[in-house]
């Protein structure tokens, strides 16, 4: 089930287990279900009164390397992923639990979520989903990047990157909420990185839990993973992938046509901040059959 006019939570809880890219610490994950109109919202099991931290954009606290949301000193950072899963299969309530601060990796896609909630179902609310209807363009640039959003009558993403790299070059891809194609499409995109980039994570005691089990890692003319890449393009399929996190800490489902253009998790949260600023060019309302 995939509505695109009700509420969707998830059937029963799920669980799993997996370590921070960045803390290289183990974290364990219960994903809840939640009444209508509760949002998605994260607690911290292990911090005194069990904190939760609603998945909105102005509880975003940095976007240097993932996304990072907080409230009252608590955090929780590289919540993108899951995040993705949730708007990729529609889901407007859950309540996560985490016993640390940074969500896992896992294999460095949206894929181990995604399966793990389809497992058990999702299920369809008596409430309608609230949308932000886009009825002006409104547009944010810096030098060569930029992020655009249109009047659509559905929600449609277009992530258009480019790399000077042989391996990676332009690449351009279009995902269209209605084809209902997230989990053959988008969610088993992995994240990638230089070996070139490495050296300065660990400099900063970055990137302690990466490894090739959780990401895509390039050389100068090769891709160092055994396997390989699972899609042709899969660089600009997890960059969506990062784009559909990004967009749903807006709080509800867009309609309208968000077109990215070497953005990254920076730009796409300057974006969100004047999409909610520039208030004449969009309205709210339920979603119409």
């Amino acid at each position: 089930m995939n509505s695109f006019y009700n509420q969707q939570t998830i059937a029963e809880k799920v669980t799993l287990s997996g370590t921070g890219v960045h803390s290289g610490k183990k974290t364990n994950l219960t994903i809840r279900p939640a009444e209508e109109n509760h949002g998605i919202k994260f607690r911290r099991l292990d911090l005194p009164g069990t904190p939760d931290i609603p998945a909105l954009f102005k509880q975003v606290v940095d976007t240097s390397l993932a996304t990072v949301i907080g409230d009252k000193g608590a955090i929780v950072s590289t919540i993108e992923h899951l995040m993705a899963s949730f708007a990729g299969l529609g889901i407007d309530n859950a309540l996560v639990e985490v016993d640390d601060y940074e969500i896992p990796i896992m294999d460095g896609s949206a894929r181990e979520f995604t399966r793990a909630i389809t497992n058990v179902g999702v299920v369809e609310q008596d409430r309608p989903k609230h949308l932000f209807i886009v009825n002006e363009p409104i547009e944010i640039r810096q030098a060569d990047k930029w992020v655009r959003v249109e009047p659509e009558s559905c929600f449609r993403i277009s992530c258009t990157i480019e790399f000077n790299h042989p391996l990676i070059g332009l690449q351009k891809i279009i995902y269209d909420r209605a084809e209902n194609n997230f989990e053959q499409k988008i969610c088993g995109a992995r994240t990638f990185g230089f070996v070139k980039d490495l050296e300065l994570l660990k400099k900063f005691s970055l990137g302690k839990g990466g490894s090739l089990d959780n990401a895509i890692v390039i050389d100068n003319d090769k891709i160092l993973n055994k396997g390989g890449l699972r899609y042709p393009d899969e660089f600009v399929r997890h960059k969506l992938l990062d784009c559909l996190g990004d967009f749903s800490l807006l709080g509800m489902p867009i309609q309208g046509h968000i077109i990215t253009h070497k953005s990254g998790h920076h730009l796409n949260h300057l974006f969100i901040k004047k999409f909610l600023d520039e208030k004449q060019a969009w309205e709210t309302g339920p979603a119409k059959r």
